[in-house]
């Protein structure tokens, strides 16, 4: 049973996630008329400070803060992945969210797909490249659910059977009902409280699982008796592993549609690169969760079979006082709200701007877009609810490895086509469908793991799938490309102004010349 104290602490920040989500509309003009690009990017208005708190709150979801901790109480290093993964990120989004948002300012894209319809011409590249996104969106905007469930089951915080369901549903639905309204705004908002409860709540915890254990030394110690000392350290087997890991969750994730959504709402460039050289403070909150993680095995926390999620707040539980604990609980159910709601605006943006309208009502006014997006944001949260309910937990965990692995294989139509025309939307098309059909085997091959081996012998070499599938899209693009520019095969009209090829920008000379 929950502690009293710990249950008001939860519901008191619940609550007041609840109050800042309904009072958004302070963030919206008031002489604005309805329209896809308010509703869905919150008129791309955001400073730096809130596009800090939306984007970062999106980017570190509540199932990164179970699962991390998770797999280094599992299995130790590896688990460490995240870390660089996301510093990795920082320098990405630096150079390609504000190059894209620029794009997609100046002439009204919404969406990925809508950049690719517009560099390319080609309407089954954008519809490709749209779909795409949302079917890995949607496995990743249930597993929010699942982090909800496990984490508050685990601090006792979560009624057993039917109460306990509506407990998750009532949460998702007031949810559901500020981002119909509000749209953006509403996920935007909550970041703030969401910032402010995670890191003071996580900076408590980690100051007193180290008071408690003895310093990081003992707590270090500690896990390598229960896992074993090879485990906290990297085996040369396992560095390519973890390297082509690192890397290809990072190319990955600056293509999910809610991570883009988080970058459009921005309101200029300039803010997207102050944002980016401040993100690696919410990588510093991810790597505690890890260190967390081990000290969950140095404690003696013993997690349930196949619910490692589950170990850091079993130790949250064991050790903090119960209003601690309850601040902890519910600031990771918050770290759920703010990823869900804009996942679930960003698949059904995509869903409006790139099937309903280019293929079913290609005349709809802005104001019937915003209603059909309304309704299918408010249907992908159903649509996860039921997902969470009807499935089993590992099921929504392997679509999430398979969405992480199909999401990649947008990067060359996406992040290529910033700096170069050259490939041909054809050539893209049949890269694409290659990297989706080789990734789905190979995870698939290996029991829905991500780390497949590659090559032949008594020792191959292991690399995450959704690389390797990307190395072999690159390569039918390009080679596709060659053959398709050598018969002279038409492309689509380029709609932006970008460059059609890569060039490099030169400094003009000084000096007699150039006076």
């Amino acid at each position: 049973m929950a502690d009293g104290a710990m249950t008001a602490t939860f519901l008191a920040v619940i609550g007041g996630a609840s109050l800042l989500a309904v009072t958004a509309r302070w963030l919206r003009p008031v002489d604005r008329l309805p329209s896809l690009e308010g509703w869905a990017l919150a008129d791309r208005s955001l400073g730096p400070g809130w596009t800090w708190l939306l984007l970062g709150g999106t980017i570190f979801t509540a199932y990164t803060f179970t699962a991390v901790p998770g797999l280094a109480y599992g299995n130790g290093a590896p688990a460490f992945f995240a870390v660089p993964y996301t510093v990795i990120v920082c320098p990405l989004a630096f150079v390609l969210l504000s190059r894209l948002w620029s794009v997609a300012r100046r002439h009204g894209y919404i969406t990925a797909a809508d950049f690719v319809r517009g560099r390319y011409g080609s309407p089954p590249l954008a519809v490709v490249v749209a779909l795409t996104g949302i079917l890995a969106t949607m496995p990743y905007l249930a597993l929010q659910l699942l982090g909800i469930r496990a984490v508050l089951t685990a601090g006792g915080v979560y009624p057993r059977g039917a109460a306990g369901d509506l407990v998750l549903v009532a949460l998702f639905a007031g949810l559901a009902v500020a981002t119909y309204r509000h749209g953006l705004r509403a996920p935007t908002v909550i970041s703030a409280l969401k910032a402010v409860a995670v890191f003071v709540s996580l900076t408590a915890v980690t100051w007193l699982v180290l008071a408690r254990l003895g310093g990081p030394g003992p707590v270090f110690d500690g896990a390598a008796r229960r896992l074993g000392g090879p485990a906290l350290l990297l085996s040369p087997a396992q560095q390519p592993a973890y390297a082509s890991l690192a890397l290809g969750s990072a190319l990955a994730l600056l293509m999910y549609p809610h991570v883009l959504t988080a970058g459009f709402a921005a309101d200029g460039p300039r803010t997207l690169r102050k944002v980016s050289v401040a993100l690696p403070a919410w990588t510093g909150l991810l790597a505690l969760f890890g260190f967390l993680g081990i000290a969950a095995l140095a404690a003696g926390v013993r997690a349930p079979r196949g619910g490692a999620e589950a170990a850091v707040p079993m130790l949250v539980d064991r050790l903090m006082p119960a209003p601690l604990a309850g601040l902890v609980f519910a600031a990771i159910a918050v770290g759920a709200l703010v990823p869900a709601a804009v996942m679930s605006i960003a698949a059904a943006t995509s869903f409006v701007r790139n099937v309903y309208v280019e293929y079913v009502h290609p005349t709809a006014t802005p104001k019937r877009q915003v209603r059909i997006a309304k309704a299918v944001s408010l249907t992908a949260k159903v649509g996860a609810v039921a997902f969470v309910f009807g499935l089993r937990d590992q099921d929504a965990v392997n679509l999430q490895l398979l969405g992480g692995v199909w999401i990649l294989q947008i990067f060359p139509a996406v992040a290529v086509g910033l700096f170069t025309r050259w490939p041909h939307p054809r050539a893209l098309l049949a890269g694409w469908a290659v990297g989706m059909a080789s990734g789905t085997y190979l995870v698939v091959r290996e029991g829905f793991s991500p780390i497949v081996p590659l090559g032949v012998g008594a020792r191959p070499l292991e690399i995450y799938a959704g690389l390797a599938a990307l190395l072999l899209n690159l390569t039918v693009a390009l080679t596709a490309t060659a053959v398709l520019t050598r018969l002279g095969v038409p492309r689509g009209a380029d709609a932006t102004d970008l460059p059609s090829r890569l060039t490099v920008r030169r400094r003009p000379e000084t000096g007699a010349n150039n006076s």
